[in-house]
Order: structure tokens, then C-alpha cells, then sequence
């Protein structure tokens, strides 16, 4: 049998702008600016005429039913759309934590549409294709083409791309130990007390001139779910408060809706060396990665 695979990148919100007002869905309205990771899972794809539907297995188990999964979710949109039988076999080697607001599952989601549109012939610009990916999640889309990208609506809409960065960028990464926070009750407290968001459009022409560096983009950084994540689990506060006074992090904050806190920083070796340190004072995940 033909085995397809495909890196599954993670993201990070360099900025997020919830807004209090709602669309005809009851989504609140974003402004989302989303740029890739060197830090993937690997998603493994063969097609299996045995099958009726897609058989998913992640390793490590996420402890979810498969068919609540979102690999499994964009086969079955895809092949609904497309006329087709999700006949596939999916093995999702994780490496990206879960409630972390780095798009692990969005990625995998994407991942396994690129690699059927690969088996089935379908051109992944399709609007079909883009369509399938919304259906799923709204992080979904950006990981199409997972360049750096500034989505509109509920986060789902694809209004502006921007050049790849002309070097990749250092970042410290560290999702604290325990649960994460889900998306549903950071929204929940959002709408009980939450900051206005800040303009995306200064980190756009910043994006746009092709000069955005480490020092650069620290200065722009934006998210108004970061209070709002610090203020449900108090292991991200800390994490946060205690990045930020590093000397070698020029700026950081939680990305999504948490609990993974970034921080840019000038140099490789400054990242490993925040990295290392965190996980020594916190234990739970931390990695030294870049922004590609």
C-alpha cells in the first residue's frame, strides 16, 4: 500500500484581537496572525479499500474517541465534498502538547487533508478544500498553507498572507504541568471581563516590509486571551512573569488561549538556554524552536 506522509507544523499567535461582538454562528469575531513552527507532529496516511471510514491512531493516545478527532473529522469533510469514501488508515505520531494553543490537532487536521488531496488528485486550492478545513476548526485553514497569515471572521478567514521570514526566528516554548485550558472556558471567561484587542495593522507592515526580525517582533506582540489564561491557571502567570524577566527573552505571551507561553528571543543559543532552565524550575514541556 502507497504510505503518504506530512510534517504537521505548530503556531503561534503573534497576534489575537478577540472582539466582544458576535456572528450569525454566536463566534466571536477575531483577528488572528499565525505564523509556523519547526516543531511538528508526523502524520501518516495509507488508503484501505477495507475500510467505510478513516481509522485514526495517535501515539501517544489522546484519550479521545476517533471519530472525534479531528484527523478524522477532515477526512470525512473532505470525502464528502469530493464524493469519495474516507478510506484511510491515519497514524499521528504527536509531539506538540494538547491545550497548548500551539494548533496541534488543527495541524494534523490539515495534514491529513494535503495528503488525501495528494491521493485523490484535488488540487488543495480548491474552495471545497478550504470549505472542509472550516468545517473542522477554525485554525484549520491557516495550516493549508501554513506561511504567516492574518485570518478574519472567527479566525477561520484567510485575509492577508505575508512572506516567510528571511531567517527563522528563536523562540523558547513552555506549557506548564497539569490540564491545559480549553478554548470553550477561556471564551467563557473572555465574555465575563476581557480587554479591547489590540490593531494587527502595525505587525502587518512589519510582516509586509520583510524586516521583521527577533527584536522587531517581540515589540508587536498582541493577544487579549493572555490575561484571560493567566488569570484560569496560575502556573501560566508564572511562567509568564518569570520568561519575560529573562535577559535573553525580548518579549513573550501566552499563544491562543494557552497554556503554552513563547518567548522570542535574539539568539539560538539564548533559546536553548531559557529552555533548559525553565524545565529545570518547572518541569512540563519546554523546547527551544524557531519561527519559519
Amino acid at each position: 500500500m502507497n504510505v503518504l506522509a506530512q510534517a504537521a507544523p505548530a503556531k503561534l499567535n503573534l497576534h489575537l484581537g478577540i472582539h466582544a461582538t458576535l456572528d450569525e454562528r454566536r463566534y466571536h469575531r477575531a483577528e488572528s496572525l499565525m505564523v509556523a513552527l519547526d516543531v511538528c507532529d508526523e502524520v501518516r496516511l495509507c488508503e484501505d479499500a477495507s475500510l467505510v471510514e478513516p481509522a485514526v491512531v495517535c501515539d501517544p493516545p489522546v484519550g479521545i474517541p476517533a471519530e472525534q478527532n479531528t484527523a478524522y473529522r477532515a477526512a470525512v469533510a473532505l470525502a464528502k465534498r469530493f464524493g469519495k469514501t474516507p478510506a484511510a488508515r491515519i497514524d499521528i505520531r504527536k509531539v506538540v502538547p494538547d491545550q497548548s494553543g500551539m494548533g496541534g490537532s488543527s495541524s494534523d487536521a490539515a495534514a491529513v487533508l494535503r495528503l488525501l488531496c495528494n491521493a485523490w488528485c484535488i488540487d488543495v486550492a480548491d474552495p471545497r478544500v478550504a470549505d472542509a478545513a472550516r468545517s473542522v476548526g477554525a485554525d484549520v485553514p491557516f495550516f493549508l498553507d501554513p506561511v504567516p497569515t492574518l485570518l478574519v471572521g472567527a479566525g477561520d478567514v484567510v485575509a492577508q498572507k505575508f512572506p516567510r521570514l528571511s531567517d527563522p526566528v528563536p523562540v523558547v516554548l513552555v506549557r506548564p504541568l497539569g490540564p491545559g485550558i480549553s478554548t470553550k472556558v477561556a471564551y467563557a471567561a473572555f465574555d465575563e471581563c476581557h480587554e479591547q484587542p489590540a490593531d494587527p495593522d502595525p505587525l502587518c507592515e512589519l510582516l509586509r516590509s520583510g524586516c521583521a526580525g527577533p527584536q522587531e517582533l517581540a515589540q508587536h506582540l498582541a493577544n487579549n486571551l493572555d490575561p484571560i489564561a493567566c488569570r484560569l491557571l496560575s502556573g501560566v502567570a508564572e511562567v509568564r512573569d518569570w520568561l519575560l524577566a529573562q535577559d535573553d527573552v525580548l518579549g513573550g505571551q501566552v499563544t491562543g488561549s494557552g497554556s503554552c507561553v513563547f518567548g522570542i528571543c535574539a539568539t539560538d543559543d539564548a533559546a536553548t538556554r531559557v529552555a533548559d532552565a525553565a524545565h529545570m524550575r518547572f518541569g512540563g514541556w519546554s523546547r527551544a524552536a524557531h519561527i519559519v
